[in-house]
Parts: structure tokens; sequence; C-alpha cells
């Protein structure tokens, strides 16, 4: 069964603690959940992984290079400063769909700025964790 990575960055492992008036009240496990139906609709299986550290993600990135055909992520705060993540996604040759819980273009200016969006086939912001779902739809778009 082939594979979509979806990997998210620091402060995810708090989703529906922090900020709830922002990214909401559902966790990481209600995001895992949904894409596994999903993608389980379509015929792929989902790997979800979160870190609050970069190398971790960048070594995640360079490991889906062998083990999945699509990567949805949500970079969170390392969207704007990553390079590095930027990189290691120009190695991976699959589909990339960038993902944000909030709208990023309604909030401070330095959010506006995605290193990872130059890499991205798609970028879905401000549709809570349905965005995730909406990423693992799409990657199974670009891969019928």
């Amino acid at each position: 069964m082939k594979t979509i990575h979806i990997l998210n960055g620091p402060n995810l492992n708090l989703l529906g603690q922090r900020e709830p008036e922002i990214y909401g009240r559902e966790t990481l496990a209600d995001v895992e959940s949904a894409c596994a139906r999903v993608a389980g609709e379509k015929g792929f299986a989902v790997a979800l992984r979160q870190s609050n550290h970069e190398g971790q993600i960048v070594d995640w990135i360079h490991e889906a290079r062998q083990e999945a055909s699509g990567i949805v992520i949500n970079p969170a705060a390392y969207t704007h400063t990553s390079v590095a993540i930027l990189d290691a996604l120009n190695a991976f040759e699959g589909p990339v769909i960038e993902v944000h819980i909030s709208n990023v273009h309604k909030r401070e200016a330095f959010r506006h700025r995605s290193y990872v969006s130059l890499r991205a086939d798609g970028v879905i912001a401000g549709c809570g964790i349905e965005g995730y779902e909406l990423g693992v739809r799409r990657i199974c778009s670009l891969l019928a």
C-alpha cells in the first residue's frame, strides 16, 4: 500500500490546547484519524509525525524519499525560516502539499512568506484541520 507522510512542525503537539481560538480544539490524533479515513478510501495509508526539531523533520523528509508516495507538511513556524526543510523537500520527487490550519495571510506580516511554498505543489491555508484532509485528497489525485 502506498503511504502519504504527514509531517508537522513545532508546537503542533499542543494542537487542541494551544490558542484554540486560532487553531481549534481538535488534536493531532483527530488529524491522523481523518487523514487515514480519506487515504484509505483511495487505497493509501498515512504516517503522521510531529517534531519540534528542524533536523528531525529534515530526516523524515529524507526517509520519505524511500518510504512515501507524497508528503503533506505543516511546517508551522519553520515555514518562514527553514531553508533546510526547503532543500530536503527539493530532493523529494513525489508531490508535496503545504498545509496551515489558520489563514496565515490574515495574521502577522512575517507569516506571509513561506520557503516551503517554493517547492509545494499546492498550499492550503485557513481550512482548520480539514486542510489536512484536502491535502491528502490532492496527493491521491496527483498520484492517480
